[in-house]
């Protein structure tokens, strides 16, 4: 049995026991720390990329207990169109004003065999660690993909600066940069500049991608 597919079998079985025992841990404690929303968006944009280039509905459900926060977040293309849909399972631990991240972002195409349980080069699974710090204003985050479809292990640095608040309002700029599945030619370079301004439950954006030549200007509001 060639190495990928027994990497995929152990991957497999891996996932399975440790969602088993996530929900064995959870049962215990039902009711005091779940939470669930949706989001709705006239654009997916993430980290400079758009995705679908259709408004989104993005749910979410989530359980936290201390810092640890397992949950699982989507964005769903309402026109039904390609490259528009993501369903992610996530783990977070925060303490004090750090936070460590394992993201599986899945793209699931819905022909009848998506490869939910297939975590190879040619997957639609991508596996991302994460951290994150602030400090005051400043935030701070630095990730890398380690598992999936990323043969290139791609990285992605972040810094958020919240440099307004009055009131219920907030604005914040921001600058990231990234390599090989973010970039149009793999080097390291910036790829999210923006501006982001939220009040309440509604959330603008401006945003440059200087790497694509183009930008963006979203909103969203939170149901």
């Amino acid at each position: 049995m060639p190495d990928r597919y027994k990497k995929d079998k152990y991957m497999k079985y891996t996932l399975s026991i440790l969602l088993f025992c996530i929900l064995m841990f959870l049962v215990p404690l039902q009711g005091s720390g779940f939470d669930l929303g949706a989001d709705i968006y006239n654009r997916y944009v993430w980290r400079g990329t758009d995705f679908g280039n259709t408004p989104a509905v993005q749910p979410y459900i989530n359980y936290s207990i201390g810092g640890l926060e397992v949950g699982a977040w989507s964005s769903w293309s309402i026109t039904g169109a390609s490259g528009g849909n993501e369903n992610d399972l996530y783990a977070s631990y925060s303490y004090n004003n750090f936070s460590l991240t394992v993201t599986d972002y899945f793209f699931p195409g819905y022909t009848g065999d998506d490869g939910i349980d297939e975590f190879s080069e040619s997957g639609a699974h991508t596996v991302e660690l994460s951290a994150g710090y602030s400090f005051a204003d400043l935030s701070f985050l630095a990730a890398i993909n380690v598992l999936g479809n990323d043969s290139d292990n791609s990285k992605y640095v972040e810094v958020n600066y919240e440099f307004y608040t009055k009131k219920n309002l907030a604005a914040n700029v921001f600058i990231g940069a990234g390599d090989y599945i973010y970039t149009q030619d793999n080097n390291f370079t910036v790829v999210n500049l923006g501006l982001s301004v939220s009040r309440g439950r509604y959330n603008a954006a401006y945003i440059i991608n200087p790497d694509q030549r183009t930008s963006f200007l979203t909103f969203g509001i939170a149901l």
